[in-house]
């Protein structure tokens, strides 16, 4: 069988991907969309066998799928023998389940000195709660990055499941693994990546500690300047139920947008006065809520005012700037975000649909043909 073609600053990158959900799956596509050959090792008869639901299988897109029975040795010893040609292997179970299935780092690396071993994991490999169960919310509270997802005396609001799972799970797997793959052309030798989703929750908020060390996040979660204190920092209602983003920091920014609002010549509090904000919010809530989302839209084009509409889901990738810029592709019928970022050397190639485990699975003498 011949392999895919993979193009991208990746390609010839050898990834092994024990199957798992969510934040590595994540972290593998970014591999494979940069051009890595990517081979997801599957439990026959697992989630991978037409039981994932159906939002994660955009995760899956680009790789080829192998069904290996990892409970018994005859599996092991299939998977090892990817390891032994591999790049990569990436892992994402709790804490000493891939040592007792017998495809822990140690072993591994004993067959491959080269590996760079990424574990992807909630609360990582060690400390009081790594053996503990938990989910992207969990992470984020325990890291402080949940609190102040807030106003005022309201509960924290969960950002779905994107700062854990996938910046700060996913993404940061992946930063390592090349981070490790970097390394090794100078040493030789891979090593163990350690991932942790509370680690990379953690430091997602290096930018608001060192504000609140300034001085200049003072007041309770949703109060400051970006948290939605700051009326020129926040989304308004619109005539029609839509809304709209403001960003309008700088003054340049902050005078386009009471200029697009009609505003500019008005007695108005100054922009950075606290004491003022809750007049500016009123005088801003009323003016948004005069027009329709889309006519907003239209009357701050062209200027520098950072007032943009909110935009759902199915609408984004008619947006004209996407449009221009190939933002979102159809994958297998599907319109998913296109590979990122982009290289203009080594471009990505457009995604390959997520394989059905029943259809498109192989075998690994399969793999091993083109490992050559």
């Amino acid at each position: 069988m011949t392999p895919p073609r993979h193009h991208g600053p990746l390609a010839g990158v050898r990834v092994v991907e024990l199957e798992s959900l969510a934040p590595g799956p994540f972290g593998c596509m970014m591999l494979a969309d940069l051009g890595a050959d990517v081979v997801r090792v599957d439990r026959p008869g697992g989630p991978g066998a037409g039981r994932i639901a159906a939002p994660a299988t955009a995760l899956q897109r680009g790789r080829r799928v192998v069904p290996v029975d990892l409970k018994s040795p005859a599996g092991i010893a299939e998977v090892l023998r990817l390891v032994e040609r591999a790049d990569v292997l990436v892992e994402g179970y709790r804490p000493g389940v891939a040592e007792r299935l017998g495809l822990g780092p140690d072993v591994c690396r004993a067959r491959n000195p080269r590996l760079v071993y990424a574990r992807i994991t909630g609360w990582g490999q060690d400390g009081p709660l790594s053996r503990r169960a938990g989910h992207d919310i969990d992470y984020l509270a325990v890291a402080g990055a949940l609190d102040p997802l807030r106003r005022g005396d309201e509960a924290p609001r969960a950002p779905l499941n994107l700062l854990a799972d996938f910046a700060g799970g996913g993404m940061l797997m992946a930063f390592g693994v090349l981070a490790a793959l970097l390394e090794r052309e100078r040493s030789g030798a891979g090593q163990v990546v350690d991932a942790a989703m509370v680690d990379g929750s953690a430091l997602l908020t290096t930018f608001l500690r060192g504000m609140r060390a300034a001085g200049q996040w003072p007041a309770p979660p949703g109060g400051n300047l970006l948290d939605g204190g700051a009326p020129f920092y926040d989304t308004y209602a619109t005539a029609d139920g839509g809304f709209v983003a403001v960003g309008a920091l700088e003054p340049a920014f902050y005078a386009e947008l009471l200029d697009g609002l009609g505003l500019a010549g008005d007695s108005l509090p100054a922009q950075y006065d606290p004491a003022g904000w809750a007049e500016l919010r009123r005088r801003f809530t009323d003016r948004f809520a005069q027009r329709t989302r889309d006519e907003w839209a239209t009357v701050f084009e062209g200027r520098d005012a950072c007032v943009v509409p909110v935009l759902a889901p199915d609408e984004a990738p008619g947006h004209p700037h996407h449009r221009a810029r190939d933002t979102f592709v159809t994958v297998g019928g599907e319109v998913q975000p296109a590979p990122a970022p982009r290289f203009d050397r080594t471009p990505a190639a457009p995604p390959r649909p997520s394989p059905d485990p029943d259809r498109d699975a192989v075998s690994v003498a399969d793999v091993l043909a083109g490992w050559t």
